[in-house]
């Protein structure tokens, strides 16, 4: 783990097309919408939140605009994390071996970041299992990822499309994103089943869906015997 604040590297093409994608302003509106949806009103304003691939830390913003105040984020990107100024903190680490105490968190979110795990699915196993550890034994997981819908296979058509691309700076910033993680991106969108498994595995479903080209995945860690 380091300081997000230490000398970092340049941006990689996939970050420079991720700081593109949206504005921060829109991203936060995103996130803040969404948490909702999740249940964000529910959960009680002083909750120790993590947010784990949580990248310039728009996502802690838009928890501190809803009210949280003891909030943190892991990156394993110094780029993205060096970005965040906001209320909290971010600091570099791998989210496969989280640097937090056992059973000390109440919320832990991800949002389009399990995609990235570069083994499926070692990795996510080892993720969850670690996630499940942090959290305390009423906490909560919440997972918002791509999902191989009619939605997502619409968007992967405007994506190839050179017309779409050039005339719409959202649409090519996407397309480079897919562009840079195809091979994480493609293994994630074909083991759907695995991945529930692995989900079902490790929590107790709250809330689960898959519209719109997304899982939306609430649960709380299952009890071991």
């Amino acid at each position: 783990m380091m300081p997000a604040s230490s000398s970092v590297p340049e941006p990689t093409e996939w970050e420079r097309a991720y700081l593109r994608f949206e504005t921060p302003e829109q991203e936060i509106r995103k996130f803040e919408s969404r948490l909702r949806r999740l249940g964000a009103d529910d959960w009680p304003r002083d909750a120790q939140i993590v947010e784990i691939f949580c990248g310039r830390g728009n996502g802690l913003r838009a928890l501190h605009n809803l009210g949280f105040t003891r909030l943190e984020g892991i990156d394993l990107s110094p780029a993205l994390a060096s970005i965040y100024d906001g209320p909290g903190t971010v600091v570099v680490g791998d989210c496969r071996q989280l640097p937090l105490k056992s059973h000390s968190r109440d919320v832990l979110i991800v949002q389009g970041g399990l995609h990235h795990l570069p083994v499926l699915p070692g990795d996510l196993d080892q993720t969850l299992a670690d996630v499940a550890r942090v959290l305390r034994p009423t906490g909560r997981f919440v997972v918002v990822e791509p999902w191989q819908t009619l939605f997502l296979h619409l968007t992967h058509l405007a994506c190839a499309s050179r017309v779409l691309r050039a005339a719409s700076p959202k649409v090519d910033a996407l397309a480079t994103m897919i562009q840079y993680e195809r091979a994480t991106y493609e293994s994630w969108l074909g083991q759907p089943r695995q991945i529930l498994d692995l989900l079902h595995h490790h929590f107790e479903a709250e809330q689960e869906s898959t519209n719109l080209g997304k899982l939306m995945f609430v649960g709380r860690p299952r009890r071991r015997e």
